[in-house]
């Protein structure tokens, strides 16, 4: 399953009723890109665009190498001629048939040569073997999501489209599906661009995020970058957090935690979640847990401790607070603070502090 080398662009403009879409993009060409904002921002009409369900009425989309749209030049490329497969809110699977006969439906339609083996390696992947004798009633939500997305990608299209696949599911059912979405960031070479609103998802499986308002683009780059920013209000409030990654140097099995080490780090301790050592993984560190030290504590109970510099502090949502910035190596914490804490230590651009960590929770 090999997607193309070149960057993929994406370039849109197209009026809607409420707003008008104005996005222009580069798109890596593996890994999870996030389209990201609250209802209505127009994160599902770019998706459709892209697919060639709606047409924007200037558009440039080039996918792997092969152009799609490109009105400069008169070409629109209808839906079932672009290489792509498309996974819904609900997973549409055909009720009166078992989960193979779905797989195998699918794949008839696209009549694409080296599908079956594409099917059994998405089987494979996506871990639905054993579910494959099983009608769409006697699958749980999750279960019959997995099966949708392997019909989508026996295709061995160029580019997958999830469209909310996690919003229909109830917590229990996404949190079973959420590990089976991270291993296709980790070793598809498909690019995939998803649509949600749950800062959750973005934080545990996007690669790049791109932040929508009113149709528009506010933020564009890698998730631990963009959430890291700290002003973008869909991004705000009691949640703002910062994604780092790090690997696993060691584990305490007499304490249960475990070491990450971040890069130019000598790391931060986690609950040992059974990650094996060398392993690299994602954490979520909320600004709620991070406080400032102008000096090393010597004697504390968070041993936690990053030294950083101060990049920017910025206005929080209520005006008794503030958030500030950190550089740590080469990524980036947030620390929220009070407004009267920031004055009393000075804090600014440029001034060395401590971060210290409560808690981080490993996401992916």
């Amino acid at each position: 399953m090999e997607a193309g080398a070149d960057m993929n662009r994406v370039r849109l403009a197209l009026a809607r009723s409420e707003f008008a879409v104005d996005v222009d993009l580069d798109l890596p060409a593996r890994g999870i890109t996030v389209l990201f904002g609250a209802s209505g921002s127009g994160k599902t009409t770019v998706l459709r665009c892209v697919a060639g369900l709606e047409r924007a009425s200037e558009g440039f989309v080039r996918i792997g190498g092969e152009v799609w749209q490109d009105d400069a030049n008169g070409v629109f490329l209808p839906t079932w001629r672009r290489s792509l497969g498309y996974v819904f809110q609900e997973s549409s699977l055909f009720e009166h048939l078992d989960a193979r006969r779905n797989l195998e439906y699918g794949l008839r339609r696209a009549r694409m040569p080296g599908g079956r083996e594409a099917l059994e390696e998405a089987i494979e992947l996506l871990g639905i073997r054993a579910l494959l004798a099983r009608r769409p009633a006697q699958l749980s939500g999750g279960e019959r999501q997995r099966v949708a997305i392997a019909r989508a990608l026996a295709t061995r299209p160029r580019l997958l489209l999830l469209d909310e696949p996690l919003a229909s599911l109830d917590l229990p059912r996404r949190r079973e599906i959420m590990p089976w979405l991270e291993r296709l960031r980790d070793q598809l070479a498909v690019p995939m661009l998803y649509v949600t609103h749950s800062v959750d998802e973005l934080s545990r499986l996007a690669d790049q995020v791109v932040v929508l308002e009113q149709g528009r683009t506010l933020a564009v780059g890698p998730v631990g970058e963009v959430l890291a920013q700290g002003d973008l209000p869909v991004l705000a409030g009691e949640d703002a957090a910062a994604v780092i990654e790090g690997v696993v140097g060691e584990r305490d099995a007499h304490w249960h935690l475990a070491r990450v080490r971040l890069d130019g780090e000598d790391g931060i301790f986690v609950r040992d979640g059974g990650q094996a050592v060398g392993a690299r993984v994602r954490m979520r560190v909320l600004a709620r847990d991070v406080s400032l030290a102008l000096e090393e504590p010597q004697r504390s109970s968070i041993q936690n401790r990053l030294h950083g510099i101060v990049e920017a502090v910025m206005e929080d949502v209520h005006p008794s607070q503030a958030l500030v910035r950190i550089r740590c190596g080469g990524q980036a914490l947030i620390s929220r603070l009070t407004c009267k804490s920031v004055e009393e230590l000075r804090i600014r651009p440029g001034l060395p502090v401590w971060a210290l960590v409560k808690s981080a929770a490993v996401i992916a």
